[in-house]
């Protein structure tokens, strides 16, 4: 049984309605946050292997919860790495972060996401990996063995493939057919004394420069113009244009 990091993300709940101020998401109007969906497959992948599993965020305090809520089900350790704005860093800096807390925990398997689901850019596992010099699969829709020998199911051009990589590695989760846990009463009230090590990037050791990309701003997308209705035989004609015509899909 192989001791697993796995890296998550809180990211705004899919449901929460964002609201751009001034060029910038307001994060103090997001009013759920939650665990990013594939860190989720992430975890219960790891949970499923029966060894040690330690779950790294980075981010400001309110991440303390999602940590917890990971204990609710099974984590073993808890690791919080305090960052009070994400978008001051770029990913090659949260790689090295997240790297580094790795390195610490001892951990040579590594588990997360494909990607973020509020930047999507998919940037992390690999970064990572990168980082610790370690091989890296990711889309992961199945996984089997253990580090002496994971079997991997990816895309790829030509259909889907199966990939064996062993440790040191890092492997990236897409949707998986696994139904994830759920916390129990007894998993919620354990988790609430679990502690939590928390520590700032000086306290890991590691020198991650300066940023190479800055956000200009943030806009929201276009809204959407009003809906159309048309009932009866003599609409046909005029939905058939404005098909071909407006929406251009005929």
């Amino acid at each position: 049984m192989a001791d697993i990091a796995v890296l998550l993300k809180q990211v705004p709940d899919t449901n929460a309605k964002i609201v751009v101020s001034d060029g910038r998401v307001d994060e103090g109007a997001v009013n759920k946050w939650s665990m990013s969906p594939y860190d989720e497959y992430a975890l219960e992948a790891a949970l499923t292997q029966g060894g040690s599993v330690t779950v790294i965020t980075c981010g400001p305090d309110r991440a303390k919860k999602m940590l917890t809520d990971a204990a609710a089900v099974g984590a073993t350790n808890l690791m919080h790495i305090v960052v009070e704005d994400l978008t001051t860093l770029d990913s090659n800096q949260i790689s090295s972060i997240l790297a580094a807390a790795v390195e610490k925990t001892g951990a040579n398997v590594v588990f997360c996401g494909k990607q973020a689901a509020d930047t999507n850019a998919g940037s992390t596992g690999p970064g990572v990996a990168e980082k610790l010099g370690a091989g890296c699969v990711t889309m992961v829709s199945e996984l089997s063995g253990d580090s002496s020998g994971f079997l991997a199911l990816r895309p790829s051009a030509s259909g889907m493939e199966r990939v064996r990589v062993a440790a040191p590695c890092v492997i990236a989760f897409d949707k998986m057919s696994t139904e994830l846990r759920r916390p129990n009463v007894k998993g919620i009230m354990m988790a609430k004394k679990k502690a939590i090590e928390t520590m700032s990037i000086g306290d890991l050791g590691v020198d991650i420069g300066s940023a190479s990309v800055s956000l200009d701003n943030q806009s929201p997308p276009a809204e959407k113009p009003a809906g159309q209705k048309f009932e009866g035989a003599e609409s046909v004609s005029i939905v058939v244009s404005k098909l071909r015509d407006e929406a251009k899909v005929i």
